[in-house]
């Protein structure tokens, strides 16, 4: 286990390209809530005003002009639902551009980042993993994304209770998947909030979009991957994130 170093020159360009993929992430998630949260009713007034239609296109109808109104409601309906479509296309970013990485170099890349976050609070990041671990097939920008918001949430959950909070990251793996974990300092997640943590939108911070985890989580499961937490008996909560490994590290592992 080692404390992070005070000194890491050229921590600027990382940061300015993590927080790109971070915004796009970010943006690609707000899209995917706001299809997710419109969707549905638009489909409800579209079948409502069909059934409407149907039931005054007779031979007697009882209003003719309400017959054009339930007409115009299906298309500007059905409208809105194709325009959703086209704003979500725009913020998607496709699939993973995946390469061959190790995760504690994703991790040692980001220490002058994880620096500039706890300078802010006169905090502590330790990190504990082996030098070298099975290789996974990742979006090296987009799994160091996961990181970079999980350790900002573990800081941030970690001045609730101390002005210089402490966070620590670890690394494992075993012959299937590569587990990375980020443990914070702070008072835990309560019951009543452990099953909206990951819904977009959904935030206890007055200034949070409440997209963090969200698009974390939809980054991690692009890769086949799960994401989770626990409260942890001495206090605290781990946010963890597992990466299946890539089948030919599986079969250098002895896996069949």
């Amino acid at each position: 286990m080692s404390e992070i170093r005070s000194d890491f020159p050229g921590s600027e360009p990382i940061l300015k390209r993590l927080l790109e993929i971070a915004r796009a992430s970010v943006l690609a998630e707000m899209a995917s809530g706001v299809a997710h949260e419109l969707n549905q009713p638009l489909g409800a007034i579209a079948t409502f005003a069909q059934a409407g239609e149907r039931m005054l296109d007779r031979p007697n109808p009882m209003l003719s002009r309400a017959l054009d109104v339930f007409r115009q409601i299906n298309q500007e309906a059905l409208g809105a639902g194709e325009g959703i479509k086209r704003i979500r296309r725009l913020f998607e970013q496709g699939s993973p551009q995946r390469i061959r990485c190790q995760m504690p170099e994703l991790v040692e890349e980001l220490r002058p980042v994880f620096e500039i976050l706890v300078n802010r609070t006169e905090g502590a990041v330790r990190v504990d993993m082996p030098d070298t671990v099975p290789d996974l097939l990742i979006d090296r920008m987009r799994i160091q994304h996961v990181l970079y918001a999980l350790a900002q949430n573990a800081v941030e959950a970690g001045s609730q209770l101390s002005s210089a909070p402490s966070i620590r990251i670890d690394v494992s793996a075993d012959r299937y998947v590569v587990e990375t974990g980020i443990t914070d300092s702070g008072p835990g997640v309560p019951a009543e909030l452990q099953q909206q943590l990951f819904r977009p939108f959904f935030t206890t911070k007055s200034q949070g979009t409440g997209l963090g985890l969200a698009s974390s989580r939809a980054i991690v499961e692009a890769h086949n991957g799960t994401m989770g937490f626990e409260n942890l008996p001495a206090g605290g909560s781990r946010f963890w994130f597992r990466l299946p490994l890539t089948a030919i590290d599986r079969s250098a592992h002895g896996d069949n």
